[in-house]
C-alpha cells in the first residue's frame, strides 16, 4: 500500500498552496506599487512636458525680446537724433521769438511817438487855425473899410477919384486875403481830419501791437516750456538708451543659459519617458504575474470578483445571442462602431445602433453586482474600443450645465480609451486583472483593481465586462 510521505514532503500541497497565495498577494501588492510609481511618472511626465513648453516659450520669448530690444535701440537712436534736431530748432525759434518780441516793443514805441507827435501837430494846427481866423476877420474889416472909403470917394467927386482907386485895390486885396484864409482854413481842417484818422489808426495799431506782444509773450512762455520738456525728453532718451544697451547685453548672456537649461530638461524628459516606458512594461508584467498566480490557484481575495465578472460576461453573451435570435437586433448593428455624438453634451457622449438594446438588457445584469461587496465601485460592459454604452444607474444621470459634475455623474455613453479601458475591451483571455489609479480630484488618487472577462457573441469578440473595486 502506498502511503503519502510525512514531514516536510507530507505538507507540500498545503505549503505550495500557501506559497502560491503569497505569490499572488505579493504580485498584487507589487502591481499596486508599480502602478502607483507609473502614476507618479505620468504626473512627472506631464509636469516635465509643461516645463518643456514653458522653457520653449521662454526661449522664444527671450529671443523675441532681444530682437525687440535691438529694434527699440534703433528706434531710440533715431528718436534721439530727431529730438536733438528738434531741440536745436526750438532753440533757434526761441531766439527768433525773442527778436520778434523786441521788434514788437520797438514798433509799439514808434506808434506811441507818432501818436504823441500827431497830438503836437494838432495843437500847432489849432493855433494856425486861430491865427487864420484872425486874418480872415482882419480881411473882412479891411473890406468894410474899403467899401466905406469908396462911398466917401464917390461923395467927394473928382477930388476922391484917386482915393477910389486905392479903395478898389484895398477891396481886391481884402477879397484875396479872405479867399486865402478860407483855403487855408479848409486845408487845416482836412489836415486835422487826417491827423485824427491817423490818431485813431495808430490807436488801433497800438492795441493790436499790444495784443501781438501779449501773444508773443505767451508763445514765448509756451516755447520755453516745450524747450524744457524737450531737453528733459532728450535726457530721458539718453538714459533709456543706456538701460536698453545694458538689458541687451544681459539678455544675450541669458539666452545661452536658457538653451543649457532647455537641453538639461530635455535630457530629463527623455529619462522620464524611458523610465515611464519601462515601468509600463513592469505594469504589464506584474499583471501577468497576478493573472498567472490566480490561474494556478492562488487566491488572495480576487476569486470572488473574477467569478462574478466571468459569470456576468457569460450572461451578456447569452442575452446578446438571444436578442439576435429574436431579431431584436442584427449582427451588424450589434457590432456597430459608428459613434454618433449626442449634441450639447460636455463631456461628449455618443450612441451607436446597439445603445438602445444595452440600455434595456444590461442594467438587470450589472446592477446586482454592486451589492456583491462594499469595495465594488462599478460593473459595466464596454466594446472593443472602450465605449461604455450603459453604465450603472448611479453614474447615468442626465447632464447638467456643470461639466465637472457631469464628468463624475454622467459616465454612460462615454468612450474610455485609456490603457485599462482598452485592454479590458480587447482582452480575449478568460479574465484580465489590472491595477490602476483612480483620480479622485484635488491631486488625490485611490488604487483600484479592474477585473474583466471577454463577451463573445456567435464566436466574435464584442468587448468585455468590467468590474472595478478598491484594494
Amino acid at each position: 500500500m502506498h502511503h503519502e510521505p510525512t514531514g516536510i514532503r507530507g505538507t507540500r500541497l498545503t505549503d505550495d498552496s500557501a506559497a502560491l497565495n503569497r505569490v499572488a498577494q505579493n504580485a498584487s501588492t507589487l502591481g499596486g506599487e508599480i502602478v502607483d510609481v507609473a502614476g507618479f511618472l505620468d504626473q512627472l511626465e506631464a509636469q516635465t512636458g509643461d516645463q518643456m513648453r514653458a522653457l520653449r516659450q521662454l526661449r522664444e520669448g527671450a529671443g523675441q525680446v532681444v530682437q525687440m530690444n535691438a529694434s527699440s535701440m534703433e528706434t531710440l537712436a533715431s528718436m534721439s537724433e530727431k529730438i536733438s534736431s528738434t531741440l536745436e530748432k526750438l532753440q533757434h525759434a526761441n531766439g527768433l521769438m525773442l527778436d520778434a518780441g523786441e521788434q514788437t516793443g520797438a514798433m509799439i514805441g514808434w506808434i506811441n511817438s507818432i501818436d504823441e507827435r500827431s497830438h503836437a501837430v494838432q495843437g500847432t494846427l489849432d493855433a494856425v487855425q486861430t491865427s487864420n481866423n484872425q486874418i480872415a476877420d482882419i480881411a473882412q474889416q479891411v473890406n468894410m473899410l474899403a467899401i466905406n472909403a469908396k462911398i466917401e470917394a464917390v461923395r467927394a467927386g473928382d477930388t476922391g477919384k484917386g482915393f477910389a482907386v486905392v479903395a478898389d485895390a484895398i477891396n481886391e486885396l481884402s477879397h484875396r486875403t479872405g479867399k486865402a484864409a478860407e483855403d487855408i482854413s479848409d486845408n487845416i481842417t482836412a489836415l486835422i481830419d487826417w491827423i485824427s484818422t491817423l490818431q485813431q489808426e495808430s490807436g488801433t495799431m497800438n492795441a493790436r501791437a499790444g495784443q501781438m506782444q501779449d501773444i508773443s509773450g505767451r508763445s514765448r512762455d509756451a516755447l520755453d516750456t516745450a524747450l524744457a520738456d524737450m531737453q528733459a525728453s532728450h535726457q530721458r532718451t539718453g538714459m533709456i538708451s543706456h538701460d536698453a544697451a545694458q538689458a541687451d547685453a544681459a539678455l544675450k548672456d541669458f539666452l545661452p543659459n536658457i538653451a543649457a537649461l532647455d537641453a538639461s530638461v530635455k535630457d530629463g524628459v527623455t529619462g522620464v519617458l524611458e523610465a515611464h516606458s519601462r515601468v509600463s512594461k513592469l505594469v504589464d508584467t506584474s499583471e501577468k504575474m497576478v493573472q498567472d498566480s490566480v490561474s494556478l490557484g492562488g487566491n488572495h481575495g480576487d476569486a470572488l470578483f473574477i467569478e462574478a465578472v466571468q459569470d456576468r460576461a457569460k450572461q451578456v453573451s447569452d442575452m446578446f445571442e438571444k436578442a439576435l435570435q429574436d431579431k431584436r437586433i442584427s449582427l451588424a448593428d450589434l457590432f456597430d462602431s459608428n459613434y454618433r455624438t449626442v449634441v450639447n453634451t460636455n463631456p461628449t457622449q455618443v450612441t451607436t445602433r446597439f445603445t438602445r438594446l444595452t440600455d434595456m438588457v444590461l442594467p438587470a445584469i450589472q446592477e446586482p453586482v454592486l451589492d456583491l461587496d462594499r469595495r465594488v465601485a462599478f460593473c459595466a460592459a464596454v466594446d472593443r474600443n472602450g465605449y461604455l454604452p450603459t453604465h450603472n444607474r448611479k453614474f447615468s444621470h442626465p447632464q447638467s450645465d456643470d461639466p465637472v459634475w457631469n464628468t463624475a455623474n454622467c459616465r454612460n455613453r462615454r468612450i474610455f480609451n485609456d490603457r485599462v479601458g482598452l485592454k479590458a475591451g480587447r482582452n480575449t483571455a478568460p479574465f484580465l486583472l489590472q491595477v490602476y489609479r483612480r483620480d479622485m480630484g484635488g491631486g488625490s488618487f485611490v488604487l483600484m483593481k479592474d477585473v474583466s472577462a471577454p463577451i463573445i457573441v456567435q464566436g466574435r469578440h464584442w468587448g468585455g465586462m468590467r468590474l472595478a473595486y478598491t484594494f
